[in-house]
C-alpha cells in the first residue's frame, strides 16, 4: 500500500483561520484516508477546534507559531516579519525539509508566492513560477495559467507555462496529451506581440510528447473550453480571472433580482433552487484552489474566503498533485522541451491587434 501523503496547512491563513482550516482537513480526511496533516499556527486556537474531530486529531500534528501573515501585508513586508517564524513560512518550509509533501494556505497570495519562491526556489530551468487555476467551461473544465504570479513574459516563459500546464492537465483531467493554446488577440499567426508569436512557433515545431499544441485562442474561447490548457502571462491572466469572477457575481445578482421581481417569480425560484445552486457552483473559476507551478515543491493556494468544503477541495487538489507526481511529470516534459529554445526577440514591433 502507498504511504500516506503528508500535507502541511497554514492554519492562520485566510479570512477564517482554524475555524475553517481544521474542519476542512476533517472533510478531506474522510475522502482521502491515506493523508496526514501538519498544522502550523496558534496552538491553542487550533486545539480548540481539533478536539472536536477525534479521527483527524489522531492523524495530525500541531506546531505553534506566534506570527501570522496578514492579508494586507505586502510580499516584502511579509518576508521581513514572517520569514522562518510565521505559520505561512513554516508550512512551506515543511515541504523543503521533507516533513511534508505539500503545503496549503488560504493566506495572502503575494506573500505566499514570495515565500514559496524564496524557500523552495524554482526547478531548473524554470525561471519564474506561475499560478494555475481550474476554469469552468461549456465542455467541463480547463486550466488557465498564469493568473497573477508574474507580470510579463518572453517566449521562453510562455513555452515553460505550456509545459507546466500540460503536466498539470494530465493529472487533473486524466488525459495523456492535453490540448494547449496560447491566448492572443486573434487566431491568425500574424497577430499579437512578438513574444506570443515566437512561443507559438516553438510549440508548433517542437511537437512535444504528452501535449497537443492547438495554436492561438481568443478570450471568448475560455468559456467554450476550446483547449484543455490556456496559456498567458500573469497580467492578462489575472484580469481574465477577475473579469470571470465579477461576471459570475453579476449574473447571480441578475438571477436573484429576476426571481424576486414578483410573487410568481419567487414561487418559481423555490422550485428552481436546486438548478440555480448547480448553476452558481459552475460559475467562476473553481474556488477550491490554485496550483503554484514551477517551484521545487507542491504549494496550493486556497481562496481567502473559502468555506470548509472549498478548502477541503484545495487540500484534495494538493493530494492529487503529490500522488500523481506533478513535479516528475513537469521535469519529464521539460527534458523534452529543452532542445527547443525560442530565439531572442531583436525587435519590438508594434503588435497587430485586429
Amino acid at each position: 500500500m502507498a504511504s500516506d501523503i503528508r500535507i502541511a496547512l497554514d492554519a492562520m491563513g485566510g479570512d477564517h483561520g482554524p475555524t475553517v482550516v481544521v474542519p476542512a482537513a476533517a472533510v478531506a480526511l474522510e475522502r482521502r484516508p491515506d493523508v496526514q496533516f501538519l498544522f502550523y499556527g496558534e496552538e491553542k486556537a487550533i486545539g480548540r477546534v481539533l478536539e472536536r474531530h477525534a479521527k483527524l486529531a489522531a492523524k495530525s500534528r500541531v506546531f505553534n507559531t506566534d506570527v501570522a501573515v496578514k492579508m494586507s501585508d505586502k510580499p516584502s513586508q511579509a518576508l521581513r516579519t514572517g520569514r522562518r517564524v510565521s505559520s505561512m513560512w513554516q508550512t512551506i518550509e515543511a515541504v523543503k525539509s521533507g516533513e511534508a509533501d505539500c503545503a496549503v494556505s488560504a493566506g495572502n497570495t503575494g506573500a505566499l508566492m514570495a515565500m514559496a519562491k524564496f524557500c523552495l526556489h524554482t526547478m531548473a530551468p524554470i525561471e519564474r513560477p506561475a499560478i494555475a487555476a481550474i476554469w469552468p467551461t461549456l465542455r467541463g473544465e480547463s486550466i488557465v495559467l498564469d493568473v497573477g504570479a508574474t507580470i510579463g513574459a518572453d517566449a521562453q516563459h510562455l513555452v515553460d507555462l505550456a509545459v507546466m500546464g500540460a503536466a498539470m492537465a494530465r493529472i487533473v483531467f486524466d488525459i495523456d496529451s492535453p490540448t494547449v493554446g496560447l491566448l492572443n488577440v486573434g487566431v491568425e499567426e500574424i497577430k499579437g506581440v512578438e513574444e506570443v508569436r515566437a512561443a507559438g512557433r516553438v510549440l508548433r515545431e517542437a511537437k512535444l510528447p504528452n501535449m497537443r499544441y492547438h495554436g492561438f485562442v481568443e478570450g471568448d474561447d475560455l468559456g467554450k473550453g476550446a483547449v484543455d490548457v490556456f496559456v498567458t502571462e500573469g497580467f492578462t491572466g489575472n484580469i481574465a480571472l477577475k473579469t470571470a469572477e465579477g461576471t459570475a457575481r453579476q449574473l447571480s445578482q441578475y438571477i436573484r433580482d429576476a426571481m424576486g421581481s414578483s410573487l410568481m417569480s419567487r414561487i418559481g425560484a423555490l422550485f428552481a433552487r436546486p438548478a440555480l445552486e448547480a448553476l452558481r457552483a459552475k460559475m467562476g473559476p473553481r474556488a477550491s484552489g490554485g496550483v503554484f507551478l514551477g517551484l521545487d515543491g507542491v504549494v496550493i493556494k486556497a481562496h481567502g474566503g473559502a468555506d470548509a468544503e472549498s478548502y477541503a477541495g484545495a487540500v484534495e487538489l494538493g493530494y492529487d498533485m503529490v500522488r500523481q507526481e506533478l513535479l516528475g511529470k513537469i521535469r519529464e516534459m521539460i527534458s523534452h522541451a529543452n532542445g527547443f529554445r525560442p530565439a531572442p526577440a531583436h525587435s519590438r514591433r508594434r503588435p497587430i491587434l485586429t
